[in-house]
């Protein structure tokens, strides 16, 4: 009986891809597929950083592809692609720089920071190109969480070469200073710099570039807000009332300015005592999952208090770094996963695919 290629993509509509929840045709996963006499071969090809899922989804192909009579064998290739996404309308793009992730959280004091810095590590160990801006000017604290040290290399005029951190391209007006100097600086001299830091970084084909936001939801923020091509942001908070109310402040900052809100992070959820494994809700509970239902945006997942995590990011080997396969490192890859997919699925940028029109006399 010959083997049709019907057979195969109905079989494979079986197959859910665990973490979208959606199956590999209707997601148009799959591609190049070939039926040879009874061998079967085919691609699958994820929108999202995936290293760590490309077994088990090869693994359930192939298993479902084989409960077709007649097929002896099967080749399966996973791989991703990660796809450049629409930004607001009239900001300028940034030179190899597919998308671009705002963390922002309302006030100072959430564990802003450390969250935008592991979430980078953890979308670099799923095997995405990343980078990270310290976008705090006044406080910045990406050479310390990345244990970078040193200046900048310029090749160029008007540019400099990202600093590099564990698997991480790096930029920050800490690179660019000594550790105590004070940035007395007014706001549009510090939108300037950052623009600068932003633009003259010559960054390397990067599918992400995490933007650690600075706190608040000023003028400096909203500004930064319409100058920097974000392709979606994340809200940082803890369950406290006080940081909710400024969270939701920040959330309507991005939505004034046309930037998506691609979830919310609810960081210091719980505290489990080492010693006995008591756990205590310390800033109250259920305060970032409230918030989503009352905007609408989806819940990426909380993150404990942790004193490692503090003690790691201070040391300049960060949790994903010092702990690679720790239960806390896993909640930051899921966390992780979960904004990657929540990019995929948004308008890709075409601006790339469109010519350009050039007008002559003739």
């Amino acid at each position: 009986m010959q083997l049709s290629e019907s057979q195969v993509v109905n079989q494979l509509k079986t197959v859910i891809d665990p973490n979208t929840g959606v199956d590999l045709v209707t997601a148009k996963s799959i591609k190049n597929l070939k039926i040879d006499s009874d061998e079967v071969l085919f691609e699958v090809v994820l929108g999202y950083p995936s290293k760590s899922q490309f077994d088990l989804i090869r693994k359930a192909c192939i298993a479902a592809v084989r409960q077709i009579p007649g097929v002896a064998n099967v080749s399966v290739t996973v791989r991703m692609e990660i796809a450049a996404h629409a930004v607001q309308r009239g900001v300028k793009l940034i030179s190899e720089v597919k998308n671009v992730i705002a963390i922002a959280s309302g006030k100072g004091g959430v564990g802003k920071s450390t969250t935008a810095v592991n979430l980078a590590l953890a979308l670099a160990a799923e095997g995405a190109n990343v980078g990270i801006l310290d976008a705090d000017i006044y406080g910045p604290s990406l050479p310390t969480m990345l244990g970078i040290t040193g200046r900048p290399d310029s090749y160029a005029e008007n540019s400099i070469e990202p600093m590099h951190g564990h698997g991480l391209q790096a930029s920050s007006i800490g690179f660019l200073i000594e550790a105590d100097s004070p940035m007395v600086w007014r706001g549009p001299m510090v939108t300037s710099a950052l623009e600068q830091l932003l633009r003259q970084t010559n960054w390397q084909g990067l599918d992400y570039l995490i933007v650690d936001m600075p706190p608040g939801t000023g003028d400096i923020q909203l500004t930064l807000s319409q100058k920097v091509p974000v392709t979606g942001a994340v809200i940082v908070t803890t369950p406290q009332d006080i940081a909710l109310l400024d969270a939701r402040k920040g959330l309507k900052m991005f939505e004034k300015v046309g930037i998506p809100i691609l979830g919310i992070v609810e960081n210091m959820s719980v505290y489990v005592c080492p010693s006995c494994g008591h756990s205590e809700h310390i800033f109250g509970s259920g305060g970032g999952q409230k918030m989503c239902d009352d905007y609408d945006v989806s819940f990426l997942g909380s993150l404990p208090l942790n004193l490692s995590i503090r003690e790691q990011a201070d040391s300049g080997t960060p949790t994903l770094v010092a702990e690679p396969d720790s239960a806390i490192s896993e909640m930051y890859k899921a966390i992780a996963r979960k904004i990657a997919i929540q990019i995929a699925v948004m308008s890709k940028d075409m601006s790339s695919k469109f010519p350009n029109i050039v007008i002559q006399n003739t």
